[in-house]
């Protein structure tokens, strides 16, 4: 099942890693000068080569409505977790939790989001925080304490608190607050196919699920967090 994977190459496997972490943390594949700058390649005809073979391999797959889109099908064998979960960090707002800037505009938090096992859908707020200046002016905002492990390989970690740009849509890659059945909001990266949804937790101790699209509901987009430094 595997002996093929062992036909990859270094550069090979590096570009499939890159390419991965790219859709994982965007939702769009890495453009070819993208690609030949993560390898430090002299043309982007070696790029063109290595596809190729990542291709012919089954690694990945072009996708023919969208130009230079692709799908990593499956990685090597031997990929580790950190070449699995995307490269994305959200940004870390300095300062911690400071809720005396009087001139900053107060964002609500609306109570805990399970990073972990889904929890009752957030309903009402429970504190204020500082929204960051350059987000004042750039649509609705609300923050969310989180509860649970499953995000720490995204840079989530267990009390931290999130801020979630307000939307209904998210793409392919994202972390979003969704609601499951209209009842249960958790805190996940999300991934489309066809008519289904996975929630793809970013610790490899929790399982991916998946589910009908009309089951579930965007709330909004990960933006950034603050953390409390002990």
């Amino acid at each position: 099942m595997y002996e093929v994977c062992s036909m990859l190459t270094k550069k090979q496997k590096n570009l499939l890693i890159f390419i991965n972490k790219k859709i994982r943390s965007s939702g769009i594949s890495p453009s070819y000068e993208e690609m030949k700058n993560s390898l430090n390649l002299k043309s982007k005809s070696g790029i063109h080569r290595l596809i190729s073979a990542l291709e012919e391999r089954g690694f990945v797959k072009r996708l023919a409505h969208k130009a230079r889109a692709l799908e990593v099908v499956k990685l090597p064998e031997n990929a580790s977790a950190n070449d699995i979960f995307n490269s994305f960090t959200p940004s870390v707002i300095k300062g911690g939790l400071d809720k005396s800037k009087s001139n900053s505009s107060k964002v609500s938090v609306l109570g805990s989001i399970a990073a972990g096992t889904p929890i009752e859908a957030i309903q009402h707020e429970v504190d204020k925080v500082a929204l960051p200046e350059d987000l004042q002016k750039n649509g609705e905002y609300f923050g969310l304490k989180v509860k649970g492990d499953s995000m720490i390989e995204a840079g989530i970690n267990d009390g931290d608190t999130v801020i979630i740009k307000k939307t209904s849509t998210a793409d392919t890659g994202q972390i979003a607050v969704v609601l499951i059945d209209e009842q249960e909001a958790t805190l996940k990266r999300i991934r489309k196919k066809g008519n289904t949804i996975a929630l793809e937790a970013a610790n490899k101790n929790y399982d991916t699920k998946i589910y009908a699209s009309n089951r579930i509901k965007i709330q909004g987009r990960l933006i950034s967090l603050y953390r409390n430094f002990h």
